[in-house]
């Protein structure tokens, strides 16, 4: 945890902050593709079905894109808060033009825009929830399954904590190992650079408590569907039938 406000709001509708996060998108992407791919792979659809998919903290629609050049048919609606974020996902997205729309949806206030269906088949959301709270955690979650249809995916790609000083250690010997440049990094952020970290760990939680919020909104199917150090991708359906 970091102390001090929220910068949320002050980082993702920032025209500097949001110019240099994406000038400097395409090195992050490239390692996180084939996680985007996965998250893309275990939606439950035939490859020519067409569906309609939420995207919740949507960004620059880096996860919408996998699932759109997955499957050729789906559409997406993708939520977003950020003005500066929406406009340039809408740029980065132009070669999908029909296939998505953007909604403005801020994920920490709970109020879901009407443009969001009550009853659609899968919702993702990539790298945004540890910005929220707990108790945001666990409304959010809620909030998805009452927006799922019966039967209906939700996925998270999300980085997590661990409250084990060792495994900590050993996350970032591997880190630093497989990137020899992240301890310079870290030694050398820029102020801009140090405003983002704090942003990025503000709320960042283990991973087990997160499976517990998804429980506790009636999920099943729950599971760590891949992990690789901090990282994972978690999720769950809503049920297919009431339980009896």
């Amino acid at each position: 945890m970091v102390d001090g406000a929220d910068t949320n709001e002050d980082v993702w509708k920032s025209e500097d902050m949001v110019a240099q996060w994406v000038a400097s998108s395409a090195d992050r992407e490239r390692g996180r593709s084939h996680h985007r791919r996965l998250l893309a792979d275990l939606l439950p659809f035939a490859d020519d079905e067409p569906f309609t998919f939420v995207d919740l903290g949507a960004g620059t629609g880096a996860a919408t894109q996998a699932v759109l050049d997955r499957f050729p048919r789906a559409q997406a609606i993708l939520a977003e808060y950020s003005p500066q974020m929406t406009a340039e996902g809408r740029r980065a997205l132009a070669g999908y033009r029909g296939r998505f729309t953007y909604v403005e949806f801020d994920l920490a206030a709970g109020q879901w825009p009407a443009e969001v269906p009550s009853d659609v088949p899968a919702v993702i959301s990539s790298l945004c929830v540890h910005h929220l709270s707990d108790q945001r955690k666990k409304d959010l979650f809620a909030e998805i399954w009452h927006h799922l249809a019966p039967g209906g995916w939700y996925f998270n790609y999300d980085p997590v904590t661990t409250d084990d000083p060792v495994v900590e250690a050993a996350w970032r010997r591997a880190g630093d190992r497989q990137d020899p440049e992240a301890a310079a990094k870290r030694q050398h952020r820029s102020p801009e650079e140090q405003r983002r970290y704090e942003n990025h760990v503000r709320y960042m939680i283990p991973l087990g408590p997160q499976l517990d919020y998804l429980r506790a909104a009636g999920f099943e199917a729950i599971d760590v569907y891949w992990k690789q150090l901090d990282h994972v991708i978690y999720g769950g359906r809503r049920p297919a039938q009431a339980a009896s």
